[in-house]
């Protein structure tokens, strides 16, 4: 689109710059036909006539030495162009003792040029110096106005008048035309951008988009090292799912969730990396950033928002006859991660890569349907605006340390501060309480497993009493 817009912007500067030579071609042989009427009528005498060829071949000349100025220096040209043409007109005026009308109709033709190719800023000062050359010219050599000019030029005078204005009208309103026809030409190529700005979305993240089509980020392969929020999410019980419905009812729910996820997704400033059957892959600090702790909340953000979602889905899949409700199951990690573009010069694919991301991949596969876990890294960023309780640490596959595990309950500001929710979290001690979620068969094991701490402290306290006075 900016290339049209480009040859478009060029053909009509060249269409100008051919009309501003025409119309400066008339203006000229206004003076010749004048010069040339005044010595047919014995106005002025015969030694003047080499202004005739003088102003037909002046402005061819001017002309082809324009095609010799460099771009940088065309405005400075047309500066002094257009002062040679009021100069010329002044000087002829008063070589023929300005002749009244055809004085006054040179002048309205040099501002007319002036005023259709240079517009009314340029206009102004070229018209104050004419009329101060024309004082002076008058002051110092006192010619006599001549007020009864022959029939026979002032005729001449007004025809190649008319003439010109003819023509100026005639370039303005095709001008006016060409424009806009361009103009609707450059809107439909603005549609047709938009349009294909609105696909290329749809395979790559909008914000990638942006970056490229801004020229922000080169087309070319780089990465570098960032410290990312990573998310991954699938279905519980989805390939199960796939073996019970035919393939196109199977795609229409697939594409149904993933697209309600990517909306949820692209509302929070998320970046969608792929999609992977019913799984997703989305990272958040790239590109745009609001910082790692507010990238971080996001994402946590978004996942919440999600598995809320769900329940939402699962109605629409119950209405269709899917009878077992499908879980979504979410995994958040945060840590340096490498991103950019990686493949080849012909096929390149910008994502992110790093022992980070399979951490958050692990975290998803570990989690049961409906769970959010989160690493240590990304609980501590996100604490503030969200309640979650320690799953201790799990060792999973690929890592030699096991890895400290925080389920994702809900914000704080939805839990509130009731009594059914009680969390406590001293260093060695973390406690989370929340009374609606606890089932009665439940009960008994929570019980114990509260009179067992409880034992634990009544014991510390005993031995910490017969301890003090030894220590003394």
């Amino acid at each position: 689109m900016d290339m049209y817009a480009k040859k478009t912007t060029l053909h009509i500067s060249s269409r100008i710059k051919l009309q501003e030579y025409f119309l400066r071609i008339i203006g000229y042989l206004f003076i010749a036909a004048v010069v040339a009427s005044g010595i047919y009528t014995q106005m002025i005498p015969n030694s003047l006539f080499w202004l005739i060829p003088y102003a037909l071949l002046y402005p061819q000349a001017v002309h082809l030495l324009a095609r010799y100025v460099d771009d940088r220096h065309l405005r400075v040209f047309y500066v002094i162009k257009v002062s040679a043409d009021a100069i010329h007109t002044v000087c002829i005026a008063a070589l023929l003792g300005f002749p009244l009308i055809p004085s006054l109709l040179g002048l309205l033709i040099i501002s007319f040029i002036t005023l259709i190719t240079g517009g009314l800023r340029l206009m102004l000062p070229i018209f104050a110096g004419v009329l101060a050359l024309t004082a002076g010219l008058w002051l110092e050599f006192k010619p006599p106005i001549i007020f009864e000019t022959p029939f026979l030029v002032n005729l001449v005078s007004v025809v190649i008048t008319a003439v010109f204005i003819c023509l100026t009208s005639y370039f303005v309103y095709f001008q006016g035309v060409k424009l806009a026809k361009a103009q609707r030409k450059v809107q439909l190529e603005q549609k047709k951008y938009q349009s294909l700005v609105e696909d290329l979305t749809k395979y790559l993240s909008p914000q990638l988009c942006e970056t490229i089509l801004t020229g922000k980020r080169p087309a070319k392969i780089a990465n570098q090292r960032k410290k990312l929020t990573v998310f991954f999410s699938d279905i519980k019980g989805f390939t199960m799912l796939a073996e019970e419905l035919e393939a196109e009812a199977l795609t229409d729910l697939l594409n149904n969730y993933l697209n309600e996820m990517s909306k949820i997704a692209l509302e929070h400033g998320a970046i969608i990396d792929k999609f992977i059957g019913d799984s997703i892959m989305i990272f958040f600090g790239d590109l745009s950033s609001n910082g790692t702790k507010k990238d971080a909340q996001a994402a946590v953000s978004m996942a919440l928002a999600m598995r809320e979602h769900m329940k939402v889905l699962q109605r629409q899949w119950r209405a269709q006859g899917i009878t077992n409700p499908l879980e979504i199951r979410m995994g958040i990690n945060t840590g340096y991660c490498t991103v950019g573009n990686f493949g080849s010069d012909a096929r390149m694919d910008y994502t992110i890569i790093g022992q980070e991301v399979n951490l958050a991949s692990r975290l998803e596969s570990s989690a049961q349907p409906g769970q959010i876990l989160i690493s240590n890294e990304t609980y501590w960023l996100t604490r503030d605006i969200i309640k979650a309780q320690t799953k201790g640490e799990i060792t999973m596959k690929g890592f030699s340390r096991p890895i400290e595990v925080f389920e994702v309950v809900d914000f704080r500001t939805t839990l509130g501060c009731s009594d059914r929710y009680i969390e406590y979290e001293l260093p060695g001690f973390s406690m989370l309480l929340d009374t609606n979620s606890i089932q009665s068969k439940d009960g008994k094991q929570i019980e114990y497993a509260l009179k067992h701490a409880s034992v634990y402290f009544d014991y510390e306290k005993a031995k910490l009493k017969t301890d003090t006075p030894r220590q003394r």
